[in-house]
């Protein structure tokens, strides 16, 4: 049997999908009738996680952050059995999935953290990206379970936190694509440009695909033979900026770009390759 705590749109998502494997499936929820409505797919819910947990060989989680992780954990751990495992779907800081792996470790319970790339209908369709560190062991176990649940199951490596600190990171470049969207949205907008076009020119332009190439190219540092000059990235900011403010079109993402090309040009990197912006991103905090 499986335990599931949290059923919002993507727990209930997973839940839906398990039932229709046929897996016996314990649900709950801290608003009680998001757990029930699953009764009638077949889930069994509970009031209390503690009742959810009894008998489960695996307890998997969907929950909004550390904290609600560690409540609930906590409320459900006189109900677990021998030999059961925890899966923590949940988007936590590293050092607290870290602690968690500790912790349950010293009271005999497996802890695996399982971040996803995944939405409700990933879950529901079992699509998608499931992240995964820590112990080899313990993954290997539970790799063909976690398999059947998503598209794709990627293991980082053995240490604990490596998985949550990708799921930062992932969802850090989701938010500076939107971002920079937004801004390429509200000014194509005011020039007139319908969405269609800017789809037409995208589909062509396809920068996704130079994604990697660029980034390899920042981890090598090799910025002195440019194929666009810092100096001219930033007059083509200036005019991007021009533009707006003429249009009164604020942008939120350019100027925080362009304050940093003027850092770079002051220090004297005004011939390098624009990507030299990135130079000290590898440089760890004191």
């Amino acid at each position: 049997m499986i335990a599931f705590f949290g059923m919002g749109l993507l727990g209930s998502n997973f839940v839906r999908k398990l039932l229709e494997r046929g897996e016996e499936v314990h649900v709950w929820n801290r608003t009680a009738s998001k757990a029930r409505a699953l009764e009638s797919a077949g889930a069994k819910a509970f009031d209390d996680p503690e009742a959810a947990a009894r008998g489960a060989s695996r307890i998997h989680l969907t929950l909004p952050d550390d904290a609600a992780v560690d409540d609930v954990l906590e409320r459900a751990w006189r109900g677990m059995g021998e030999g059961v495992v925890l899966v923590d779907h949940s988007t936590t800081l590293p050092l607290g999935a870290l602690a968690r792996v500790e912790r349950w470790r010293e009271r005999g319970i497996q802890f695996q953290h399982a971040p996803v790339f995944m939405g409700p209908q990933n879950a529901r369709d079992a699509t998608g990206t499931m992240l995964a560190s820590g112990d080899r062991a313990t993954f290997a176990a539970l790799e063909p379970a976690l398999a059947k649940m998503t598209g794709a199951v990627l293991y980082l490596g053995p240490e604990p936190e490596r998985a949550a600190v990708c799921k930062l990171i992932g969802n850090m470049f989701l938010m500076f694509v939107t971002s920079g969207l937004a801004d390429v949205l509200a000014f194509a907008t005011a020039e007139g440009v319908p969405p269609d076009t800017l789809q037409t020119l995208l589909r062509s332009f396809n920068p996704a695909s130079q994604v990697s190439g660029r980034l390899q190219r920042m981890v090598d540092g090799n910025f002195s033979e440019p194929s666009w000059e810092l100096v001219m990235a930033r007059k083509d900011a200036r005019l991007m900026l021009e533009e707006s403010e003429r249009l009164r079109t604020p942008l939120s993402v350019l100027p925080a770009i362009a304050t940093l090309m003027d850092q770079w040009i002051a220090r004297g990197h005004a011939k390098d390759d624009w990507m030299v912006i990135a130079r000290d991103a590898m440089k760890r905090s004191p």
